[in-house]
Protein backbone atom coordinates (compact mmCIF):
# COMPACT_ATOMS: atom_id res chain seq x y z
CA UNK A 1 0.00 0.00 0.00
CA UNK A 2 0.96 3.98 -0.68
CA UNK A 3 0.69 6.89 1.33
CA UNK A 4 0.38 9.79 0.42
CA UNK A 5 1.49 12.59 3.18
CA UNK A 6 1.34 16.69 3.12
CA UNK A 7 4.63 17.81 4.20
CA UNK A 8 7.97 16.85 4.72
CA UNK A 9 9.09 17.91 8.21
CA UNK A 10 9.89 15.10 11.43
CA UNK A 11 5.87 13.96 11.76
CA UNK A 12 6.06 13.57 8.08
CA UNK A 13 9.63 11.47 8.81
CA UNK A 14 7.99 9.10 11.70
CA UNK A 15 4.83 8.75 9.93
CA UNK A 16 6.76 7.32 7.63
CA UNK A 17 9.08 5.18 9.27
CA UNK A 18 6.38 3.87 11.11
CA UNK A 19 4.11 3.04 8.02
CA UNK A 20 7.40 0.75 6.48
CA UNK A 21 6.60 -2.20 9.06
CA UNK A 22 3.11 -2.57 7.73
CA UNK A 23 4.53 -2.68 4.00
CA UNK A 24 3.45 0.94 3.45
CA UNK A 25 5.27 3.24 1.50
CA UNK A 26 5.32 6.95 1.65
CA UNK A 27 5.83 9.83 -0.73
CA UNK A 28 5.75 13.26 1.08
CA UNK A 29 4.81 17.00 -1.12
CA UNK A 30 7.12 19.60 1.13
CA UNK A 31 8.30 22.81 -0.63
CA UNK A 32 11.96 22.59 0.74
CA UNK A 33 14.49 21.35 -1.27
CA UNK A 34 15.62 18.56 1.39
CA UNK A 35 12.73 18.05 3.75
CA UNK A 36 13.56 15.46 6.87
CA UNK A 37 11.13 13.01 5.88
CA UNK A 38 13.08 12.14 2.78
CA UNK A 39 15.12 9.94 4.79
CA UNK A 40 11.95 7.92 4.86
CA UNK A 41 9.84 8.33 2.07
CA UNK A 42 9.76 9.47 -1.84
CA UNK A 43 9.96 13.26 -1.59
CA UNK A 44 7.87 15.72 -4.13
CA UNK A 45 9.74 18.55 -4.56
CA UNK A 46 6.89 21.72 -4.86
CA UNK A 47 4.26 24.12 -3.65
CA UNK A 48 0.57 23.31 -2.02
CA UNK A 49 -0.81 24.99 -4.23
CA UNK A 50 0.58 23.59 -7.30
CA UNK A 51 -1.62 20.95 -8.82
CA UNK A 52 0.88 19.40 -11.22
CA UNK A 53 2.45 18.69 -7.83
CA UNK A 54 -0.62 17.57 -6.16
CA UNK A 55 -1.58 15.24 -9.02
CA UNK A 56 2.35 13.25 -8.48
CA UNK A 57 1.68 13.47 -4.84
CA UNK A 58 -1.92 11.18 -5.47
CA UNK A 59 -0.68 9.37 -8.21
CA UNK A 60 -0.84 5.63 -6.92
CA UNK A 61 -1.22 6.25 -3.65
CA UNK A 62 -4.70 4.62 -1.55
CA UNK A 63 -4.95 7.54 0.78
CA UNK A 64 -3.52 10.84 1.70
CA UNK A 65 -3.00 12.96 5.02
CA UNK A 66 -1.50 15.81 6.36
CA UNK A 67 1.46 16.41 9.11
CA UNK A 68 0.52 19.66 10.06
CA UNK A 69 -3.04 22.23 10.03
CA UNK A 70 -1.50 24.71 7.76
CA UNK A 71 -1.97 22.68 4.55
CA UNK A 72 -4.46 24.94 2.79
CA UNK A 73 -7.65 23.49 3.07
CA UNK A 74 -8.14 23.68 -0.87
CA UNK A 75 -4.79 21.31 -1.54
CA UNK A 76 -6.68 18.70 0.45
CA UNK A 77 -10.09 18.62 -1.38
CA UNK A 78 -8.34 19.09 -4.69
CA UNK A 79 -6.71 15.67 -3.43
CA UNK A 80 -9.48 14.29 -1.77
CA UNK A 81 -11.21 14.31 -4.99
CA UNK A 82 -8.56 11.30 -6.32
CA UNK A 83 -7.92 9.39 -3.43
CA UNK A 84 -9.33 9.22 0.07
CA UNK A 85 -7.99 12.32 2.60
CA UNK A 86 -8.04 11.89 6.41
CA UNK A 87 -8.35 13.95 8.37
CA UNK A 88 -10.74 15.51 5.93
CA UNK A 89 -10.61 18.99 5.08
CA UNK A 90 -13.51 19.64 8.01
CA UNK A 91 -11.04 18.73 10.68
CA UNK A 92 -8.11 21.15 8.90
CA UNK A 93 -10.03 24.32 8.66
CA UNK A 94 -11.67 24.05 12.33
CA UNK A 95 -7.92 23.28 13.74
CA UNK A 96 -6.89 26.54 11.52
CA UNK A 97 -9.30 28.84 12.98
CA UNK A 98 -8.84 29.65 16.56
CA UNK A 99 -12.49 31.37 16.81
CA UNK A 100 -14.11 28.64 14.47
CA UNK A 101 -12.31 26.21 16.91
CA UNK A 102 -13.82 27.41 20.14
CA UNK A 103 -17.17 28.11 18.83
CA UNK A 104 -16.95 24.17 18.88
CA UNK A 105 -16.13 23.61 21.77
CA UNK A 106 -18.55 25.76 23.29
CA UNK A 107 -21.45 24.12 21.09
CA UNK A 108 -20.52 20.79 22.71
CA UNK A 109 -20.61 21.87 25.94
CA UNK A 110 -17.01 21.55 26.16
CA UNK A 111 -15.89 23.91 29.22
CA UNK A 112 -13.40 27.10 27.83
CA UNK A 113 -11.68 30.35 29.06
CA UNK A 114 -13.70 33.43 28.18
CA UNK A 115 -13.05 34.58 25.01
CA UNK A 116 -13.75 36.86 22.55
CA UNK A 117 -13.21 37.54 18.72
CA UNK A 118 -11.03 40.71 17.87
CA UNK A 119 -10.64 42.15 14.66
CA UNK A 120 -9.47 45.90 15.25
CA UNK A 121 -8.41 48.08 18.14
CA UNK A 122 -11.80 48.71 19.00
CA UNK A 123 -13.17 45.61 19.73
CA UNK A 124 -9.81 44.23 21.31
CA UNK A 125 -10.81 47.65 24.14
CA UNK A 126 -14.34 46.24 24.10
CA UNK A 127 -13.18 42.47 24.82
CA UNK A 128 -11.14 43.66 27.42
CA UNK A 129 -13.90 45.54 29.04
CA UNK A 130 -15.83 42.65 29.27
CA UNK A 131 -13.52 39.86 29.84
CA UNK A 132 -10.85 41.80 31.75
CA UNK A 133 -7.12 41.57 32.63
CA UNK A 134 -4.41 40.11 32.15
CA UNK A 135 -5.27 38.05 29.05
CA UNK A 136 -3.59 36.23 25.61
CA UNK A 137 -4.21 38.14 22.63
CA UNK A 138 -3.91 35.13 19.53
CA UNK A 139 -3.78 35.17 16.03
CA UNK A 140 -6.79 33.51 15.00
CA UNK A 141 -4.74 31.79 11.85
CA UNK A 142 -1.19 30.23 11.87
CA UNK A 143 -0.40 30.29 15.25
CA UNK A 144 2.24 27.27 16.63
CA UNK A 145 5.09 27.13 19.59
CA UNK A 146 4.09 30.22 21.20
CA UNK A 147 3.89 32.50 17.92
CA UNK A 148 1.27 34.69 16.72
CA UNK A 149 0.65 35.48 20.85
CA UNK A 150 1.22 38.05 23.20
CA UNK A 151 -0.07 38.38 27.05
CA UNK A 152 -2.12 41.81 27.83
CA UNK A 153 -1.35 41.96 32.01
CA UNK A 154 -2.35 45.77 31.60
CA UNK A 155 -4.16 48.76 29.88
CA UNK A 156 -0.89 50.06 28.25
CA UNK A 157 -0.05 46.36 26.91
CA UNK A 158 -2.60 46.88 24.52
CA UNK A 159 -1.65 48.92 21.70
CA UNK A 160 1.81 47.31 21.65
CA UNK A 161 0.04 43.79 21.72
CA UNK A 162 -1.80 45.03 18.67
CA UNK A 163 1.36 46.14 16.71
CA UNK A 164 2.85 42.56 17.91
CA UNK A 165 -0.05 40.63 15.72
CA UNK A 166 0.41 42.98 12.93
CA UNK A 167 -2.93 43.75 13.22
CA UNK A 168 -4.34 40.48 12.06
CA UNK A 169 -7.96 38.55 13.06
CA UNK A 170 -7.59 37.69 16.50
CA UNK A 171 -9.21 36.00 19.91
CA UNK A 172 -8.72 37.44 23.34
CA UNK A 173 -8.83 34.71 25.92
CA UNK A 174 -8.66 35.01 29.47
CA UNK A 175 -4.84 34.43 30.89
CA UNK A 176 -5.49 31.09 32.68
CA UNK A 177 -3.60 30.21 35.76
CA UNK A 178 -3.36 26.80 34.93
CA UNK A 179 -1.95 24.03 37.76
CA UNK A 180 -0.77 22.28 35.17
CA UNK A 181 -1.11 21.67 31.02
CA UNK A 182 -2.23 18.28 29.29
CA UNK A 183 -3.13 16.76 26.39
CA UNK A 184 -5.13 13.89 24.93
CA UNK A 185 -4.26 11.83 22.26
CA UNK A 186 -6.68 9.38 20.47
CA UNK A 187 -7.46 7.94 17.25
CA UNK A 188 -10.65 7.07 15.18
CA UNK A 189 -11.13 5.05 13.05
CA UNK A 190 -13.43 4.86 9.01
CA UNK A 191 -15.72 2.82 10.94
CA UNK A 192 -15.84 5.35 13.85
CA UNK A 193 -13.94 2.84 16.32
CA UNK A 194 -12.16 5.88 18.96
CA UNK A 195 -8.99 4.39 21.05
CA UNK A 196 -7.35 6.98 23.65
CA UNK A 197 -3.81 6.98 25.23
CA UNK A 198 -2.87 7.99 28.52
CA UNK A 199 -3.30 11.71 29.33
CA UNK A 200 0.00 13.31 29.01
CA UNK A 201 0.96 16.15 31.56
CA UNK A 202 3.37 18.53 29.85
CA UNK A 203 5.71 21.15 30.59
CA UNK A 204 6.50 24.28 28.10
CA UNK A 205 9.23 26.98 28.17
CA UNK A 206 8.83 30.18 25.64
CA UNK A 207 5.57 28.84 24.25
CA UNK A 208 7.48 25.06 23.29
CA UNK A 209 7.05 22.07 24.66
CA UNK A 210 9.73 20.71 26.81
CA UNK A 211 8.71 17.59 28.18
CA UNK A 212 5.73 15.30 27.85
CA UNK A 213 4.68 12.34 30.94
CA UNK A 214 1.88 10.25 30.32
CA UNK A 215 0.05 9.39 33.57
CA UNK A 216 -1.13 6.17 34.84
CA UNK A 217 -4.94 6.37 36.45
CA UNK A 218 -5.07 10.14 36.11
CA UNK A 219 -8.57 11.52 37.58
CA UNK A 220 -9.33 13.65 34.36
CA UNK A 221 -8.63 10.78 31.97
CA UNK A 222 -12.21 9.97 31.62
CA UNK A 223 -13.19 13.63 31.00
CA UNK A 224 -10.50 14.41 28.56
CA UNK A 225 -11.59 11.36 26.24
CA UNK A 226 -14.99 12.35 26.57
CA UNK A 227 -14.36 15.59 24.95
CA UNK A 228 -11.92 14.58 22.24
CA UNK A 229 -14.65 11.94 21.54
CA UNK A 230 -17.12 14.66 21.04
CA UNK A 231 -14.69 16.95 18.93
CA UNK A 232 -13.84 13.86 16.43
CA UNK A 233 -17.15 12.65 16.07
CA UNK A 234 -18.41 15.95 15.36
CA UNK A 235 -16.21 16.47 12.55
CA UNK A 236 -16.31 12.87 11.69
CA UNK A 237 -12.66 12.57 12.16
CA UNK A 238 -10.45 9.86 10.97
CA UNK A 239 -6.96 9.72 12.39
CA UNK A 240 -5.05 10.38 15.48
CA UNK A 241 -6.04 14.16 17.05
CA UNK A 242 -4.68 15.47 19.70
CA UNK A 243 -6.66 17.73 22.18
CA UNK A 244 -4.43 20.07 24.42
CA UNK A 245 -6.14 21.43 27.81
CA UNK A 246 -4.69 23.55 30.67
CA UNK A 247 -6.33 22.43 34.28
CA UNK A 248 -7.45 24.40 36.61
CA UNK A 249 -9.14 24.46 39.42
CA UNK A 250 -9.00 20.58 38.89
CA UNK A 251 -11.33 20.67 35.91
CA UNK A 252 -10.32 20.92 32.40
CA UNK A 253 -10.51 24.27 30.29
CA UNK A 254 -9.94 23.26 26.52
CA UNK A 255 -7.14 25.27 24.59
CA UNK A 256 -6.57 23.96 21.32
CA UNK A 257 -7.00 20.62 19.12
CA UNK A 258 -4.86 19.09 16.52
CA UNK A 259 -6.32 17.15 14.16
CA UNK A 260 -2.52 15.35 13.12
CA UNK A 261 -0.03 13.44 15.35
CA UNK A 262 1.54 15.47 18.00
CA UNK A 263 4.85 16.14 19.37
CA UNK A 264 3.20 15.45 23.35
CA UNK A 265 2.57 11.79 21.72
CA UNK A 266 6.34 11.18 21.21
CA UNK A 267 6.62 8.67 23.97
CA UNK A 268 4.19 6.32 22.17
CA UNK A 269 6.71 5.44 20.19
CA UNK A 270 8.95 3.80 22.71
CA UNK A 271 6.19 4.30 25.96
CA UNK A 272 2.79 2.64 24.69
CA UNK A 273 1.78 -0.97 22.65
CA UNK A 274 1.00 0.26 19.25
CA UNK A 275 2.83 4.63 18.52
CA UNK A 276 0.37 7.10 17.32
CA UNK A 277 2.25 7.34 14.00
CA UNK A 278 1.35 3.59 13.73
CA UNK A 279 -2.57 4.16 14.33
CA UNK A 280 -2.71 6.73 12.11
CA UNK A 281 -1.35 4.91 9.41
CA UNK A 282 -3.99 2.53 10.31
CA UNK A 283 -6.79 4.53 10.71
CA UNK A 284 -6.08 6.54 7.12
CA UNK A 285 -5.63 3.48 5.10
CA UNK A 286 -8.97 1.69 7.09
CA UNK A 287 -6.97 -0.78 8.87
CA UNK A 288 -7.48 -1.98 12.30
CA UNK A 289 -6.51 0.26 15.30
CA UNK A 290 -3.56 -0.90 17.25
CA UNK A 291 -3.51 -1.34 21.38
CA UNK A 292 -3.21 2.52 22.57
CA UNK A 293 -2.05 1.33 26.43
CA UNK A 294 0.94 1.90 27.75
CA UNK A 295 3.92 0.09 28.76
CA UNK A 296 5.54 1.24 32.20
CA UNK A 297 6.55 4.36 33.15
CA UNK A 298 8.12 6.66 30.65
CA UNK A 299 8.65 10.54 29.82
CA UNK A 300 9.55 12.24 26.75
CA UNK A 301 12.11 15.33 26.28
CA UNK A 302 12.38 17.35 23.37
CA UNK A 303 15.87 18.63 21.87
CA UNK A 304 15.68 21.97 21.07
CA UNK A 305 18.53 24.01 19.59
CA UNK A 306 20.75 21.44 19.46
CA UNK A 307 21.07 17.89 20.09
CA UNK A 308 23.84 15.58 22.46
CA UNK A 309 25.44 13.45 20.88
CA UNK A 310 24.50 10.14 20.35
CA UNK A 311 27.06 8.75 22.58
CA UNK A 312 26.11 11.00 25.35
CA UNK A 313 22.88 9.82 25.11
CA UNK A 314 23.14 6.32 24.97
CA UNK A 315 25.24 6.27 28.29
CA UNK A 316 21.57 6.88 30.07
CA UNK A 317 19.98 3.80 30.70
CA UNK A 318 16.62 3.16 28.93
CA UNK A 319 17.45 6.63 26.62
CA UNK A 320 15.39 5.88 22.63
CA UNK A 321 16.89 8.18 20.59
CA UNK A 322 15.50 9.85 17.98
CA UNK A 323 17.12 12.73 15.44
CA UNK A 324 15.16 14.17 13.03
CA UNK A 325 18.27 14.44 10.77
CA UNK A 326 18.07 18.85 11.16
CA UNK A 327 20.41 21.18 11.58
CA UNK A 328 21.32 23.58 14.75
CA UNK A 329 19.26 26.27 14.86
CA UNK A 330 17.66 28.33 17.84
CA UNK A 331 14.02 27.21 19.18
CA UNK A 332 14.01 24.48 16.45
CA UNK A 333 12.76 20.79 17.13
CA UNK A 334 15.46 18.70 16.03
CA UNK A 335 14.81 15.33 17.68
CA UNK A 336 13.55 13.80 20.91
CA UNK A 337 14.78 11.06 23.45
CA UNK A 338 12.24 9.02 25.34
CA UNK A 339 13.80 7.91 28.69
CA UNK A 340 11.52 4.57 29.72
CA UNK A 341 11.99 2.25 33.33
CA UNK A 342 10.61 -0.45 35.09
CA UNK A 343 9.34 1.80 38.06
CA UNK A 344 8.16 5.46 38.75
CA UNK A 345 11.16 5.34 41.12
CA UNK A 346 13.75 4.77 38.82
CA UNK A 347 12.34 6.77 35.95
CA UNK A 348 12.67 9.54 38.24
CA UNK A 349 16.38 8.61 38.82
CA UNK A 350 17.13 8.11 35.47
CA UNK A 351 15.26 11.48 34.58
CA UNK A 352 17.64 13.24 36.67
CA UNK A 353 20.97 11.96 34.76
CA UNK A 354 18.92 12.79 31.18
CA UNK A 355 18.58 15.98 31.55
CA UNK A 356 22.02 16.78 33.30
CA UNK A 357 23.43 15.29 29.69
CA UNK A 358 20.01 17.50 27.91
CA UNK A 359 21.49 20.82 29.29
CA UNK A 360 24.98 19.90 29.08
Amino acid sequence: MKLAIFGGGQLGRMLAQAALPLDVHCQVLDPTEAPCAAAAARHIHGDYADHAALDRLADGVDAATYEFENVPVEAVEYVAARVPAAPGATSLACAQDRAHEKQLFEDLDIDVAPWAEVNDPNELRAAIARIGLPAVLKTRRFGYDGKGQVVIRGADDMDAAWEAVAGQPCVLETFVPFEREVSMIGVRSRDGEIRCYALTENVHREGILRQSTPLAADTLQASAEQSLTRVMQALDHIGVMAFEFFVADGRLLANEIAPRVHNSGHWTIDGAVCSQFENHVRAVLGLPLGDTATRGPCVMLNAIGQMPTVAELAKVPGCRIHAYGKSPRPGRKIGHVTLIAASPDELKQRLAVLQAVMIG
